[in-house]
């Protein structure tokens, strides 16, 4: 198929993409990208036997195929799996995010895919992280020009951008030419898609699950000879101008690639907890209350959780009926918070939803917005009154778990053995843990999966 010229942010990223290597990449960066594939494999195993991590292996499972699907025995089509992967991934919202570089979960589209055709290609954990630091670099990039306003706008950033960095991703670990990848980027801008309206559903995880085989399937075609419009993204009518909200493209906001990296400026921010981002400060503090008071449920008049109007956005079920509905509601989990000294796994099974201590607290808990905070801002403030009037408050300016404060390998390792008891297949947790945190010795990423 005949070439066409290269020009726009593609042909730019296409030739950065290209030429990175481990060698290239700063050691911290290579470090957090570790962490995140880590991270990533924990989530996604206990999201395996959730209603979504089924569903997305039921509705693929006609046929048998050669590819790992994590926490499960089940051995799926290269692109099913990566559906199947990438959805169960972010089913209990517990995967990392990266509100700074791109409004979302930058990690669960790409790591699905990543390993999928790892594992078909045999690659070496180098070159995973390689690929993984350009798709996050990718998503990044493509996402300063028009964020927060795509995000303010109803986009999923997750999907809509993630799918770019996992089409980047994948071409890098194929090693595809400049050119070839240019096109991979330019296909992947005619596939975006993922509404916030869906949040609270099965759909919401399935957003990733989408962008994940999407993302494969541009990088694929392009490997093939595929083509696509080298202003696809940046031109008249295209990804920008789409998708951008309501105010226009900002391309002065590009940063410069290879000096200024994402991975390491605006970092990945592990979840400390299984459920909407947002609500993470506040969680932290209503628990610190709870553990410094002792204060019981019966005790309390009225809780007052003032955040961001993005969380107040976000989170649009103050009385969820379901699990997945609880995860975007504040009420019920600074209810859980106080309650239950925390939010675990467990909060979102059905049946916990309406417990009697935790209803009760939940009826009182009121979320406001603070309109002197950033739109995007994961700072809250939370006030316990308590029936003699007493009042516990305490500010949060930042989740627990953020890139300049993180969590501790301990702790990162601890999640990850939390969440392989929920995988429904059998998961050697101490060997996966080993191999994955030293991901950059691993000669071929095969063995790795064998114990996942």
């Amino acid at each position: 198929m005949t070439e066409t010229p290269s020009s726009g942010v593609a042909a730019e990223l296409s030739d950065f993409v290209a030429a990175l290597t481990t060698e290239s990449i700063p050691d911290e960066a290579l470090r957090s990208a570790e962490r995140a594939i880590l991270d990533t494999v924990g989530v996604t195993l206990a999201g395996a036997d959730t209603d979504v991590g089924t569903v997305s292996v039921a509705a693929a499972a006609t046929e048998s195929g050669e590819t790992t699907v994590l926490g499960r025995d089940d051995r799926l089509p290269l692109s099913d799996a990566v559906f199947a992967n990438a959805s169960a991934g972010h089913a209990l919202d517990f995967d990392d995010v990266a509100l700074a570089a791109m409004d979302g979960h930058p990690s669960v589209p790409m790591v699905a895919p990543l390993l999928a055709i790892g594992e078909r290609e045999g690659s070496t954990g180098r070159d995973l992280l390689a690929a993984y630091v350009a798709g996050f670099e990718t998503q990044g990039y493509l996402s300063r020009p028009i964020s927060p306003g795509h995000y303010e706008g109803g986009w999923h950033a997750t999907s809509t951008i993630g799918l770019f960095g996992a089409a980047a991703a994948v071409a890098r670990l194929l090693e595809l030419t400049p050119e070839r990848i240019e096109h991979a980027l330019n296909i992947a801008a005619s596939m975006p898609a993922g509404l916030k309206r869906n949040f609270g559903t099965t759909t919401k995880p399935i957003h990733a699950g989408q962008a994940a085989r999407s993302a494969t399937t541009a990088a694929l075609l392009a490997a093939e000879g595929a083509t696509a419009d080298p202003t696809a993204i940046d031109g008249d009518r295209g990804f920008f101008d789409l998708y951008r909200g309501e105010t226009r493209p900002d391309l002065e906001r590009l940063p410069d690639l290879g000096s200024r990296w994402a991975l390491l400026e605006d970092g990945i921010d592990v979840k400390k907890y299984p459920c909407c981002y947002y609500t993470h400060a506040a969680i932290y503090a209503a628990t610190g209350i709870a553990e410094t008071t002792d204060v019981q449920a019966d005790d309390i008049d009225d809780v007052i959780v003032t955040a961001s109007q993005g969380a107040a956005d976000a989170l649009a079920h103050d009385d969820p009926e379901t699990g997945l509905e609880g995860k975007f509601s504040m009420p019920y989990l600074i209810a859980s918070a106080i309650v239950r000294r925390g939010v675990g796994l467990s909060a979102f099974e059905d049946d916990r939803i309406d417990e009697p201590a935790v209803q009760a607290v939940r009826e009182r808990v009121t979320l406001t917005v603070d309109p002197d905070l950033p739109y995007d801002s994961n700072a809250a403030h939370v006030a316990v009154t308590d029936r003699t009037g007493d009042v516990y408050e305490r500010m949060q300016e930042r989740p627990p778990g953020t890139h300049d404060d993180p969590l501790s390998s301990d702790e990162l390792h601890e999640k990850f053995g939390m969440c392989a008891k929920y995988a429904p297949g059998s998961v050697a947790v101490d060997e996966a843990v080993s191999a994955l945190n030293d991901l950059r010795t691993v000669d071929d990423v095969r063995g790795v999966l064998e114990s996942l």
